[in-house]
């Protein structure tokens, strides 16, 4: 209730009853008489405490508005100030004092009435609001009574501090709001102003206003911001504001709110209003120069020994946010200069210093490469006058910007090998800088943790040959203090990585474990480095090793690579049976209990404090703080450092991250943790693509990316979750879960160089490869449902690329560095496939704005398919296709398109023959080869074609199913072998005669190519089943030459049997013969060349007895089918030459086959006179018939004597021949039932033979 309306009820006041008697219009001269009437009203009822109070009640919206308004001689407020003034002058003249003295003991009196009740409530510091009314109508009396000449300031100070030993702050605000007593005043001329203000300032601080009262808080905080503006002008009481600071550092840690109220009154913008720029630099580097000093008690060794403690996510949050306000008005170059002053000049807390460090890096994007210059400055400085003071500040701070992640400052190792690794270090100018350095090393020996003792060993500065003995002494005093440590050398692992600060030996053994199984996969042998631990380092194998490989874990139902590697070592006798038996057990339990991953802190759940954080980190995204955005990434990632346990000091590793397509699911804490993760991603996305695009956004996604990165096992569940997501879940995923993960990409793509390798297993690829290739992998474009994911994956993950890039420097990086190859190749094969518009060439009119495109995608993803064509009309889009990285060679166009399932393509059969024909004939056969075309040439489009169908043909062809119908196979494989149909009838109609030669080479090339192993066989019989499905497909003439010589039209079949001889022969199955389907085609071919020649009959007969001689699988195959393959062959011939009979050759077949039928009893058939082996060959096909034959094979040889003559005893060799292999092929076929009957027959011919020399050349080598 105000003034006015409490005291109403009890009698009026002044102004009132004088309006109360204005009845009629006032007059000049009525003024003057009202005047009078009301001092000799005053005379008969003087309290002057009461008068006071004759003001107007004040407006409290405008409080601080309405000290500067001038009363109007008319105003009711300056006439009772007159009136006042005159009372205050007559009871003055009648006590004989002076006015001021009354005027101030009156109004000091009034102040104890309005105070009075604030000492009751001892606990709270500020006026109520009604006391504050009442204090504004004081203060605009007194503010009268100032103009007047009636009331003395100082005597009003010198009065109040007499009776009040601490003055109240607040009032004292308003005293200088109202121009009373100005604080400038108060600062400079109270002497003991130290002893009382820091107390006011850290008990208003410290005190919280009721919730309810608003206008309390905003009156403390501008006391707070005006007290300090004020002292920081008044430079010479800046040690009000030291003990303030120093307060504050004290109670840092526990980061209250007194704190950060303090904290935010160092605000710039609000105790920089009545400052100078100039004061306020001074003000804020004196401050930093008192924090950096302050407490300077841990020496260097401290700073060495603790420096991993105080990083930013272990910081506290009360220093970090103090340094951000003080830090905001310079630059990062100012910053560093003036850190070097101090350290070159004070004695230094270094926890303060290096925390500051660590958050210039964190907030300032720029602080790195400031940083390096002034490490680079510090160490050419200090090698120059061997100064080891900057030595160790090099260090330090090299140090404290490695703890802060990859994605912050380069680890130190890199550090320290870029500095003193080459010959061009800066200790390399002398032995003098040599002794220098290594002495400084180890100085610091017994202080170091191990895990940079680990760097200097296994990264060396670089050293001359000579001085080598200098080196060789620091690194057995390293060695020592790590034994000293239990570190030992035996515990820096096998393959000399680094671990990262705080790493356990545990977490080293697991990473060998991890290339071990690495190259024991890519090689199928253990390698030598593990061999020789289990025998010269069998501690570290027994102890670390082993444990770490046989660590208990659910077993996948197929057996991985750990699984095949874990079995080498037990079939090798390297682990123990026990320790063996107690992993199956374990591993055994684990599968049975499916338990949860273990959690490391049972009072504290991280998967809680990660959710919170995450939600912190979104809220302050969308609120555009960017540096307090990196902050709250250094504590997510300390967090995440918990939960996943590993080395963060080194992302980029020579072992590449193993990716196992076929693993049992995550650990159910991991998953969730992920999940979270790419959840939070995808939601902070979606909120700052809603306020700008993202060349307008800041650079949070590589920095939540580059986190992530710096964990292995995290990065490890983060690589095997997003490709199940892609791989099996693509049909779940809703329009922001795309827009998310396609950023995500983009950000990995971005992060490539810091980035390591993944290993796919089972390998799909010999080679690891970059992590969003192998993610990409997992993109499928087999089917509908997948090929519309990709297309939208795909589109959002170029257009976010594309906005990215025109957001960066030239200078820092290119534009494609944003836009993954493998999904923009993607998109080159899908949309032309999907949208038929797109295989139209570009008109020239193209877009030029990628913004535009993502503010589609981000809000409105159902009209995506607009995006698609909008996006490959775009300037940028068609650009990348000159870079030979982004084009889609034919090769790869082949590879995908085989991939595709034809009962679940979104085309239809004509759809996708019309868009096949249109990449083949007008898309690459045109297209230069440096761009992924054939450059015009027939022949290279039909070698692509022929190598993608015989690297994708169906593993489940065999020699009896080559003719297979085109249908049964579910992939596009009989498309493309129509297309090679085509490309070759197009050749035979550009009489491109050696077309047959050129395929035949083309298979050969890839045949001897294989080596003697195994494998290798395997994959000789997969590419020449493949290839003879590939020739039953195309015209069988074009595998005979026809040469032209003296007008003579032939043959020529040698390229032809080359071929078999080299390749068919080696994948022929036990009956050592070509397929039915095979010769028949091979025949049919013979017949359709001969044709063509002048004379047919006689060159087929002559190109058929050189066979005899060159090429005995293709006789001896036309022999054993020849039943079948005779009626086609006749009635072929009998279309081509017109009734004309079949070639002698061909006819002695069928005399042959009837010869050697007829030698069982009954009238023998005169034996033709073909050729030795066609006669053989009938004869053991004759003798594969019935058992009547088999009886009489004795007597059939009785019959063919070869005493009596010589043609009959080269028949029989032949045939001994033919039985010996038959006899091998059972041997070595564990298929075969029995190899008796083979024996006997060649038991049978040897007692023919055994008179004759002959047959001992079959084994002849």
């Amino acid at each position: 209730m105000s003034l006015k309306a409490s005291c109403g009820s009890q009698r009026r006041s002044l102004c009132s009853l004088l309006a109360g008697r204005e009845i009629k219009k006032p007059k000049l001269e009525d003024g003057q008489r009202l005047q009078e009437a009301a001092v000799q009203l005053l005379d008969q009822h003087q309290n002057l405490c009461s008068l006071f109070q004759e003001q107007e009640n004040p407006d409290p919206c405008h409080m601080f508005g309405s000290q500067n308004q001038a009363a109007s001689e008319s105003n009711p407020r300056h006439v009772s100030g007159q009136l006042l003034g005159r009372e205050l002058r007559r009871q003055a003249d009648r006590q004989g004092i002076s006015v001021g003295a009354v005027s101030v003991k009156t109004m000091l009196d009034r102040l104890k009435e309005i105070t009075g009740r604030q000492e009751e409530d001892r606990q709270r510091e500020m006026f109520t609001s009604s006391q504050r009314v009442q204090l504004q109508v004081l203060l605009e009396s007194s503010k009268q009574l100032l103009s007047q000449g009636v009331l003395c300031p100082k005597l009003l100070w010198v009065e109040y501090r007499r009776d009040q030993k601490l003055p109240n702050l607040e009032l004292v605000y308003f005293l200088h709001l109202y121009n009373i007593l100005t604080l400038d005043y108060i600062v400079e001329s109270d002497e003991g102003i130290g002893s009382w203000l820091p107390g006011q300032l850290k008990a208003l601080c410290c005190w919280t206003p009721p919730q309810e009262e608003e206008e309390t808080k905003q009156v403390q905080q501008k006391v707070l911001s005006t007290t300090v503006g004020v002292l920081v002008a008044a430079e010479r009481k800046i040690s009000v504001l030291d003990e303030l600071l120093l307060w504050l550092l004290d109670i840092e840690e526990e980061r209250g709110e007194g704190a950060e109220r303090w904290i935010q009154t160092l605000d710039a913008s609000l105790c920089g209003a009545s400052v100078s720029p100039e004061a306020l630099q001074r003000f804020f580097t004196h401050c930093l120069t008192q924090i950096f000093t302050c407490n300077p008690r841990l020496t260097v060794s401290d700073a060495v020994t603790l420096q991993n403690e105080w990083t930013i996510a272990k910081a506290s949050r009360c220093l970090t946010s103090l340094y951000c306000k003080l830090t905001v008005i310079f630059s990062v170059e100012q910053l560093l200069h003036h850190l070097q002053q101090v350290l070159e000049t004070h004695e230094v807390n270094w926890k303060h210093v290096l925390v500051f460090v660590s958050t210039l890096l964190v907030y300032d994007q720029l602080a790195q490469s400031s940083l390096r210059e002034l490490l680079s400055r510090l160490l050419s400085s200090a090698f120059e006058g061997y100064d080891l003071e900057k030595l160790i500040t090099a260090f330090l701070l090299a140090r404290q910007g490695a703890l802060e992640g990859a994605g912050v400052f380069p680890s130190y190792s890199h550090w320290f090998k870029m500095s003193f690794g080459g010959r061009s270090g800066f200790h390399a100018g002398s032995k003098k800088s040599l002794v220098f350095l290594l002495k400084f090393l180890s100085d610091l020996v017994p202080f170091e943790p191990p895990q940079y003792l680990k760097v200097h060993i296994l990264h060396p500065p670089y050293v001359p040959p000579k001085h080598r003995s200098l080196l060789m002494e620091y690194v057995t005093l390293a060695k020592t203090r790590l034994a000293d440590l239990k570190e030992s050398v035996e515990d820096m692992g096998l393959y000399e990585e680094v671990s990262a600060a705080g790493a356990s030996v545990q977490s080293q053994a697991a990473h060998d474990v991890e290339k071990a199984v690495c190259l024991f996969e890519s090689t199928g042998k253990i390698s030598a480095t593990v061999m020789e631990a289990s025998i010269f380092r069998r501690p570290y194998f027994l102890t670390r090793f082993l444990p770490a490989l046989l660590k208990p874990r659910a077993l996948p139902l197929k057996p991985d690579a750990q699984m095949n590697f874990i079995e080498a070592l037990k079939k090798a006798e390297k682990i123990p049976v026990a320790q063996f038996s107690q992993y199956v057990e374990s591993c055994q339990k684990r599968r049975q209990q499916n338990e949860s991953a273990e959690r490391l802190d049972p009072r504290e759940d991280p998967l809680d404090v990660l959710k919170v954080q995450l939600q912190e980190f979104t809220e302050l995204l969308s609120g555009g703080h960017d540096g307090e955005t990196s902050a709250q990434l250094s504590r997510i990632s300390h967090s995440l450092s918990v939960i996943f346990p590993g080395s963060p000091d080194e992302p980029i590793r020579a072992v590449a991250v193993t990716l196992n397509t076929d693993t049992p699911p995550l650990p159910d804490l991991h998953l969730k943790v992920v999940n979270l993760i790419l959840q939070n991603f995808c939601q902070s996305l979606l909120i700052t693509s809603r306020g700008s695009p993202p060349n307008k956004q800041s650079l949070w996604g590589s920095r939540f990316v580059c986190l992530l990165l710096d964990n292995r096992q995290l990065l490890s569940s983060l690589i095997h979750r997003l490709w199940n997501l892609f791989h099996h879940q693509a049909a779940s995923l809703s329009s922001a879960h795309i827009l998310g993960l396609a950023a995500f990409m983009v950000h990995l793509q971005a992060s490539s160089a810091v980035s390591p390798l993944v290993q796919l297993a089972p390998p799909g690829r010999p080679q690891p490869v970059p992590l969003v290739e192998a993610l990409s992998s997992a993109v499928l474009s087999s089917t509908r449902t997948n090929m519309l994911f990709s297309v939208r994956l795909a589109v959002a993950a170029v257009c976010y690329g594309l906005c990215r890039g025109d957001s960066v420097s030239p200078l820092q990086q290119l534009q494609q560095d944003f836009i993954p190859c493998s999904l923009y190749k993607k998109l080159l094969y899908l949309i032309p496939r999907l949208f038929p518009a797109a295989r139209r060439r570009p008109d020239g009119q193209q877009e030029d704005s990628p913004t535009l495109r993502w503010s589609c995608i981000a809000h409105d993803g159902t009209n995506w398919t607009k995006t698609v064509m909008h996006l490959w009309r775009h300037a940028a889009f068609q650009q990348l296709q000159q870079l030979h990285q982004y084009q889609l060679c034919l090769s790869e166009w082949l590879h995908d398109e085989l991939r595709v399932q034809r009962n679940e393509d979104v085309l239809s059969d004509t759809q996708r023959q019309e868009y096949q024909q249109w990449a083949c004939w007008e898309l690459y056969l045109p297209r230069p080869e440096e761009q992924g075309g054939c450059g015009g040439d027939s022949r290279k489009l039909c070698a692509h074609l022929l190598t993608a169908i015989l690297e994708q043909s169906p593993r489940d062809l065999n020699l009896e199913n080559l003719d297979c119908s085109p249908g049964s196979s579910g992939t596009c494989l009989p498309d493309l072998l129509s297309r090679l149909q085509e490309v070759v009838y197009e050749a035979e109609r550009s009489d491109r005669a050696d077309l047959g030669n050129f395929l035949l080479q083309l298979v050969s090339q890839r045949c001897s190519s294989s080596s003697g192993s195994f494998s290798s066989k395997l994959g000789l019989q997969r590419t020449v089943l493949a290839w003879n499905r590939v020739l039953l497909a195309l015209p069988a003439g074009i595998f005979f030459n026809i040469k032209t010589e003296g007008g003579r039209r032939s043959l020529d079949c040698s390229q032809l049997v080359e071929h078999i001889n080299q390749h068919q022969r080696k994948v022929c199955p036990a009956a050592t013969v070509l397929p039915c389907a095979l010769t028949a085609h091979l025949l049919k071919g013979l017949l359709y060349a001969a044709g063509r020649c002048g004379h047919p009959a006689g060159e087929l007969n002559q190109a058929w007895s050189q066979m005899s001689t060159t090429c005995p699988l293709l006789v001896v195959s036309a022999v054993r089918w020849w039943q079948q393959l005779s009626p086609v062959l006749v009635s072929l011939w009998t279309r081509l030459r017109d009734a004309e009979p079949l070639p002698e050759q061909l006819q002695l077949l069928s005399a042959c086959r009837r010869w050697a039928h007829s030698l069982s009893p009954g009238p023998v058939v005169q034996m033709p006179p073909a050729a030795v082996l066609v006669r053989a060959a009938s004869l053991h096909e004759a003798f594969r018939g019935g058992e009547e034959h088999q009886q009489n094979f004795r007597a059939v040889l009785d019959s063919l004597d070869p005493e009596r003559e010589a043609e009959h005893q080269q028949v029989l060799v032949s045939l001994l021949f033919l039985y010996m292999k038959d006899f091998l092929s059972e041997l070595l076929d564990p298929q075969a039932k029995s190899s008796e009957k083979s024996k006997s027959f060649c038991s049978e011919l040897l007692a023919v033979l055994v008179n004759s020399a002959d047959w001992l050349l079959l084994f002849r080598t």
